[in-house]
């Protein structure tokens, strides 16, 4: 009797755990950043792996994990030329992204079919999404490659160009023949952990899309788990949430990357999204000399502000999701109180921080 209920406690266990984690699977952590005037923002992840070449999850995982952590659009993007698992999955190279669809139909994320054209460095590795077909870009020729994604409407990024060292990861001749013929769309400026500010100044200079992805291998939460942070990843400014809309916005670039709790892109997004995430409300207490001042930040990245005009503290952290009361000296009668600051986590350029204003209601 006893080992009878032992066994039935035991498997009450068991399906609580199953359960929970199924309930889990469907939860979503939503990723808050507003939207900035005339464009809606959406959450991207361009570059991921599966079992299909070297990653270490079933497509079907790389869908729920969009789900689970906020993700509107993903892009597995596994190589072409790198399929070390073909002895036990199939060697089909669209076979991923078949895999995937319906799981991400059921979890309404967009997923964008892509692969990733593997060369040694230089070139180096460049992503094709938006296409239609990975086989006709299974070519030899790397110039060929990317003119069959070209080709197909597909649209073009270089992949962490500074991982084997600036040298090697330097602009040269081939990149020149690229964006000479318009098929050079973006870069990552951010791939993972690393910061790429080179990566950051071309884009500035040439007019290509800055990109943050992840390029995860193995299961998202041994990342999370490593680090306590969030994969990087690319905000999206697009006129509408659709394949067409949000290759309209890359083409466009109108991008930025985010992660490590840093924000890299242009300060004709940046500062309306630091405008649109940050709200500053008439003090709520004054004395002689002074006002205590709340500020809301509706976005998921802590804002790290420096002082750089005259007025309020010398350093102001805008925790994520999350108010903070300031303390103001001022005994002014003017309409409007200024602080000048600068966003030391969001960078316009290389070392080069997006200046804002903190603008005090009377």
């Amino acid at each position: 009797m006893f080992s009878k209920f032992k066994l039935a406690c035991s498997s009450l266990c068991i399906v609580s755990a199953i359960t929970a984690n199924l309930a889990a699977s469907d939860t979503r952590q939503e990723i808050q950043f507003p939207d900035i005037p005339g464009y809606k923002t959406i959450i991207a992840d361009f570059h991921t792996h599966t079992v299909f070449s070297d990653g270490l999850v079933w497509p079907t995982v790389r869908m729920d994990e969009a789900w689970r952590e906020g993700i509107d659009a993903i892009a597995v993007t596994d190589h072409i030329e790198y399929q070390p698992h073909k002895k036990y999955v199939s060697d089909d190279h669209n076979a991923s992204y078949q895999v995937a669809l319906p799981t991400a139909q059921r979890k309404n994320i967009m997923l964008i079919k892509g692969t990733e054209i593997t060369r040694d460095t230089p070139p180096g590795h460049f992503n094709a999404v938006f296409i239609k077909d990975v086989d006709p870009i299974n070519t030899p020729d790397f110039l060929e490659a990317v003119e069959a994604a070209i080709d197909q409407g597909g649209f073009v990024f270089w992949n962490h160009p500074g991982w084997q060292g600036l040298k090697r990861g330097d602009w040269k001749r081939v990149h020149d023949k690229l964006h000479e013929k318009n098929w050079l769309g973006g870069i990552e400026v951010l791939n993972g952990g690393s910061y790429y500010p080179q990566a950051h100044r071309w884009c500035l200079d040439k007019g290509l899309a800055m990109l943050g992805n992840s390029d995860y291998h193995s299961p998202s939460m041994l990342h999370h788990s490593e680090t306590g942070d969030h994969r990087a990843l690319t905000l999206v400014f697009v006129k509408e949430f659709t394949q067409e809309g949000v290759k309209e916005a890359l083409n466009d670039a109108r991008t930025a990357a985010w992660g490590q709790n840093r924000m890299i892109g242009r300060k004709e997004h940046l500062g309306p999204l630091f405008d649109a995430s940050i709200e500053v409300f008439p003090a709520h207490y004054k004395d002689r000399t002074n006002l205590w001042v709340e500020i809301k930040n509706d976005s998921h990245l802590t804002y790290k502000l420096k002082r750089t005009g005259d007025k309020g503290p010398g350093a102001i952290t805008l925790n994520a999701d999350a108010r903070v009361i300031i303390r103001v000296e001022d005994v002014s009668e003017n309409t409007y109180i200024k602080l000048e600051y600068e966003a030391e986590n969001v960078l316009i350029g290389p070392d080069e921080p997006l200046p804002v204003t903190l603008t005090i209601p009377r």
